[in-house]
C-alpha cells in the first residue's frame, strides 16, 4: 500500500510568518543579539569591578565591594556605547525588523477582518 506523495511546495506556499533568511526569524535574531549585547555589557562590568577592587590592593588600599560595583556600573554605561557599537546597532536593526514584521502582520489581519482578499 503506497501513500500518495505530497505535491512539491514552492516559495509561495510558505506561511507569512516564516523566516525569510537562513539566520532565523526576526524575533530569534533579536533574542540572540540582545543576549550577546547584555552578556558583553555584564562582562564589562565584571572586568571593571575586578580592576577597581584588585588594582588598588597592589598599593595597599582596600576598596569596598559595593563601591567597586557602583563605580564599575557607572564607568561601563558610557564605555559600552563605544566598545559595543556593532552589537548595539545589530540590536537596533533587529528591533526594526521585528517591528516591521509586526506592522505587516497587523495590516494583514486588519485587511482580512475588513474582508479584503489578500
Amino acid at each position: 500500500m503506497s501513500t500518495p506523495e505530497s505535491p512539491s511546495t514552492g516559495p509561495s506556499d510558505a506561511p507569512a510568518d516564516a523566516p525569510t533568511s537562513a539566520s532565523g526569524s526576526p524575533k530569534g535574531r533579536l533574542v540572540r543579539s540582545l543576549a550577546a549585547y547584555t552578556a558583553a555589557r555584564l562582562g564589562l562590568v565584571v572586568v571593571l569591578a575586578a580592576l577597581i577592587l584588585y588594582l588598588p590592593r597592589v598599593v595597599g588600599v582596600d576598596v569596598p565591594l559595593i563601591v567597586g560595583a557602583v563605580f564599575a556600573v557607572l564607568i561601563a554605561m558610557p564605555l559600552s556605547l563605544f566598545l559595543f557599537t556593532g552589537l548595539r546597532k545589530r540590536v537596533n536593526a533587529d528591533i526594526a525588523d521585528v517591528d516591521e514584521q509586526r506592522r505587516q502582520a497587523r495590516a494583514d489581519l486588519e485587511s482580512r477582518l475588513r474582508g479584503e482578499a489578500g
